[in-house]
């Protein structure tokens, strides 16, 4: 025997669908528009989730900072330049070997030693055939020359790739590396011409210590190694103020 459906069965019937349909129908917002509900994607297809809205917002990133180029040749160009001019005027003016032609041509500034401070500063034509202080200066020639070449040549390659690294907040390494590039250069000039490095330079210190000669080349190097020190030592490093900035962008 079928089983009649009892009139209040109708009713849950009813309610169960008016239920579904009132779960299924959008939710106007405030000013009007219907909110799309979780699996409702919009024209392009994209989910109208707020985590898919947050991922397609994308903060404006700065463009990145490259040195300029320009600096780095133009600084080591001049520094090059006086270095290897002064050397031509040392070679020319205070070289003995020019004083064997004075009785035909006398030249007036064509002296072995010339006096600039008394007692302590002195331009003097020296020849160093080794490094810094002298060293290696024994050594012989083949392997004397070939060492010196190839530590010029790293010293120029290193400073030139840590040119490229260059944070705007480094004055002072902007500054140092072309010096010393620029001296490098110079008396890299000097080993490949000569052999020898042209030193002019005579101080003075005390009635007993005199200061090994040098040259303009291994004044900009000094000078390049200090602001280097300078760099390396200084507060406000790239990597501070990278995070500072990042902890500014990640505050707003």
């Amino acid at each position: 025997m079928t089983e009649e459906a009892t009139p209040r069965d109708a009713p849950a019937e009813n309610e169960g669908a008016h239920a579904e349909s009132h779960r299924s129908a959008p939710v106007n917002a405030p000013a009007g528009e219907p909110l799309a509900s979780a699996g409702e994607r919009d024209h392009d297809g994209r989910g109208s989730s707020l985590e898919g809205d947050a991922d397609d917002v994308v903060a404006p990133t700065k463009p990145t900072y490259r040195p300029s180029y320009v600096f780095l040749i133009a600084v080591s160009a001049i520094t090059l330049a006086a270095d290897l001019g002064s050397k031509w005027w040392a070679k020319d003016r205070l070289d003995p070997q020019a004083l064997t032609d004075l009785t035909a041509a006398p030249r007036p500034l064509s002296f072995r030693k010339i006096e600039v401070i008394k007692d302590h500063l002195n331009l003097i034509f020296a020849k160093n055939h080794g490094g810094a202080w002298g060293i290696l200066g024994d050594e012989s020639e083949a392997i004397r020359r070939p060492f010196f070449l190839l530590v010029s040549l790293a010293a120029i390659v290193f400073i030139v790739s840590l040119y490229r690294k260059l944070h705007p907040s480094q004055i002072a390494l902007r500054w140092g590396l072309p010096l010393v590039l620029g001296g490098a250069l110079g008396n890299l000039v000097d080993r490949i011409r000569y052999g020898y490095v042209i030193d002019f330079i005579q101080v003075r210190l005390t009635s007993t210590f005199v200061w090994p000669t040098f040259n303009v080349a291994d004044i900009a190097i000094v000078v390049g190694v200090g602001l280097m020190a300078i760099d390396m030592f200084s507060p406000h490093r790239p990597e501070r103020a990278g995070k500072a900035s990042g902890a500014k962008a990640s505050a707003g």
